[in-house]
This record gives structure tokens, sequence and C-alpha cells, in this order.
């Protein structure tokens, strides 16, 4: 039994009209969620980013070369708004991680490109984020993966069409 379950019970208790089983799954998901966003960042931090930071960088490099997408391109991928891509990219661009260059498809527009400082901070960050994700799911064996990756697909369908 985990804290929960506790929680379940103190509400099927207080309120037995109620069907909570969704509040245990959505507070497992809430939970996990936390934990593992936690130990990303651990592993974030130390390449000097966020998650933001990283997301950016990360759909940037798996663009494939020349490793630069266009500002609505990147808020596609990442699913933010303009001002928040806005706000990512001014960011990094003073780090020296991304660079604006003019659009040679489009003379009024530009593109978000990584530097070759970015390629390296990325290159570096992704390796140890792949690590650190492998470290989180270890205790699951082949089995438990493959039905939880599924049941979790299925799922997000439903909910989202995604």
């Amino acid at each position: 039994m985990d804290q929960i379950d506790k929680i379940i019970m103190q509400w099927n208790r207080e309120r037995p009209e109620l069907d909570v089983a969704p509040m245990a799954l959505i507070g497992r998901f809430k939970r996990i969620t936390k934990y593992l966003t936690s130990e990303m960042n651990i592993t974030f931090s130390r390449h000097g980013l966020n998650g933001a930071s990283f997301d950016v960088l990360a759909t940037l490099r798996r663009s494939g070369a020349p490793y630069q997408l266009s500002p609505g391109g990147l808020m596609a991928s990442t699913m933010v708004t303009s001002g928040t891509m806005t706000n990512r990219v001014d960011q990094l661009v003073k780090s020296d991680l991304v660079e604006r260059v003019k659009n040679p498809d489009d003379g009024r527009g530009f593109l978000i490109a990584l530097t070759k400082k970015g390629f390296k901070v990325i290159d570096a960050a992704v390796s140890e984020h792949v690590a650190t994700q492998a470290k989180l799911t270890a205790d699951l064996s082949a089995d438990e993966f493959s039905e939880l990756n599924k049941l979790l697909s299925v799922y997000l369908n439903k909910i989202s069409g995604a």
C-alpha cells in the first residue's frame, strides 16, 4: 500500500458515494512526472540547461543537418506559444547555443540554428539524458516496460488524439 492508496481509502471512507478510482491513476501520474522531471533536471543542469532549453536544442539537433528550423517549426515541435518560444530562443542566443540566421527561402524571415557550442552541449546532454532515462526505467522488466509503454500510448491516444 502506498500513499495514493491511503488517500483513496480516506476518500472512500469520507465520501463513499464518489468513484475516486481515477484519482489514484492521476495521482500516480502526477507523482511519477514530478519524480522523473526532478531527476532529468539534474542531468540538464550539469550541462547548463533546463527542461525548456534542452527541449529547443534537442529539437534542433534531431531535425538533422543543418540543425535549423523556423520559429514556427520549433513551436510546432515543442508545443509552446510564440512568446514563450521567443523568450527561450533569446536566452539561448545570449548563451551562444543558437543563432538567428536569414531564411534563404524567405527574405523576411529567419531560422533558428544550433551554434557549434550548442551542438556540442546538446550532444553531450542528450547522451547523458538517455542514460538517465535508462536508469529511471531499469527497475521494469522487459515485459513490464513493453506493456506499460503500450498502455500509456493507448491512453494518450484516447485522451488527446495524439
